[in-house]
């Protein structure tokens, strides 16, 4: 740790008492949180994201496991969701196969995931992020871009300050933690989030920004997976750095528009702004499975259900969609996704499901999935949506079947009638 720059603001992240003079800890508290930076109080836009969300609430929850590596995940067939810090340290990552994550870590209490308490925690959190500012663009359950430009009058304070003081209070009022990056742009933003994680709090300003990426991985970059990873190390290409000695007219002639991406990102330009609601460009649901399956008649029920939950979101929301997607996952965690374009636009869960499932039908030899997903994108007007079907006789009879069927749940709730599909399989889908 080195001391705080006399010439540049700090406070202290624990006290928020403000610094003067080099010091490598609080004056009065002691802490050593402290936070400077040459453009701490001008900057406005902010990543913030809770660290280890699941697990961290487990360790809330239970205390005897606050000091014991916890994985949360399914059984020795199953994989891991997330992990503690602790357990990282042993190598654990999210998506490995817990008997991998148990070879590493064979001490690790293992947790099987409840979204629904994970779910009621990210809307507290939410909730204490409205209250710093209205622009609150989620990403996930636990982490959202926040725009406080404007909010220094309201809260008497500049950003910087604002995010502390929430920060504290999630961790007093919740107990759990979040890492926060604050910056000039999203891209950034998020990177900062991301660097001295848990209970982090870092910041990228407009001066630093080429340097600070300069010597970074180009994986850095969004966009840049695995895949293209490969491609780049191929033509040679490994840091940030080179590809801020390239023009965009080169970058874009090799890879396209991503090469714009890469152009504009490695020098940190990014002029995305943070939205309430981005206008949804799908509408899907899915389900990851404890011990993956391959029989088919295992997953039709599985696949109406979440046909139904699709319906549902889309006459909820007044739209329809045109293209069903397909997705499913292997028990090795290779993606598949196929799609077919509708005639016209849909509401109805039975025309999503009758397309889901001549897609699976291709997909299902034996194959074991850990996951099977449905939805449908190119979204449009209801108005237009499942106009008679002069092909299919019986299409009328089981739309109008379908209408009763969304009066009675809607009544007597989601469980009130269900479908020959769906009757007595067993499996819920959460």
């Amino acid at each position: 740790m080195t001391p705080a720059a006399t010439h540049h603001p700090c406070f202290c992240r624990d006290c928020l008492s403000e610094q003067k003079g080099q010091t490598r800890r609080c004056h009065e508290c002691g802490s050593p949180r402290l936070l400077a930076h040459a453009e701490l109080y001008d900057l406005t836009l902010a990543h913030v994201d809770c660290d280890a969300f699941y697990a961290t609430i487990e360790k809330r929850d239970h205390p005897e496991l606050a000091d014991r590596p916890v994985i949360i995940g399914g059984g020795k067939r199953g994989v891991v969701s997330t992990c503690c810090y602790i357990a990282r340290i042993s190598g654990v990552r999210s998506a490995m196969p817990m008997f991998k994550a148990l070879e590493l870590c064979p001490d690790a209490v293992v947790v099987p995931p409840n979204m629904d308490k994970y779910a009621a925690v990210g809307r507290q959190v939410r909730a204490l992020m409205q209250d710093l500012t209205p622009l609150v663009q989620p990403l996930s359950i636990d982490e959202a871009f926040l725009e406080l430009a404007g909010t220094q009058q309201l809260h008497r304070d500049p950003p910087a300050r604002i995010l502390a003081k929430f920060a504290r209070r999630v961790e007093s009022e919740l107990g759990i933690t979040v890492s926060v990056g604050l910056s000039y742009c999203k891209f950034l933003a998020k990177v900062a989030s991301d660097l001295h994680k848990p209970r982090g709090f870092s910041v990228i300003g407009r001066q630093e920004a080429v340097a600070f990426l300069t010597p970074r991985p180009v994986t850095t970059i969004w966009g840049v997976g695995r895949a293209f990873n490969a491609t780049l190390e191929a033509d040679g290409i490994r840091t940030i750095g080179q590809l801020q000695s390239m023009d965009e007219a080169s970058l874009m002639r090799r890879y396209g528009s991503m090469g714009q991406r890469l152009y504009r990102l490695s020098r940190g330009i990014d002029d995305r702004e943070v939205h309430l609601n981005d206008p949804a460009k799908s509408v899907s649901a899915e389900t990851t499975f404890f011990d993956p399956i391959a029989r088919h008649e295992e997953l039709v029920p599985i696949l109406r259900r979440l046909s139904e939950k699709v319906s549902a979101r889309l006459k909820k929301q007044a739209i329809a969609g045109q293209t069903v997607v397909l997705k499913m996952k292997t028990a090795d965690f290779k993606s598949r996704t196929r799609n077919r374009r509708l005639e016209d636009p849909t509401q109805l869960a039975d025309r999503i499901f009758r397309t889901g499932l001549a897609l699976m039908e291709k997909e299902t030899d034996g194959t074991k999935f850990r996951l099977i997903g449905i939805g449908v994108t190119d979204l449009c007007d209801p108005a237009l949506a499942d106009p008679p079907d002069l092909v299919d006789a019986h299409a009328a009879r089981r739309a109008a079947a379908e209408a009763a069927m969304d009066r009675l749940r809607e009544k007597f709730g989601k469980t009130a009638v269900e479908t020959g599909y769906t009757f007595g399989s067993g499996r819920r889908v959460q």
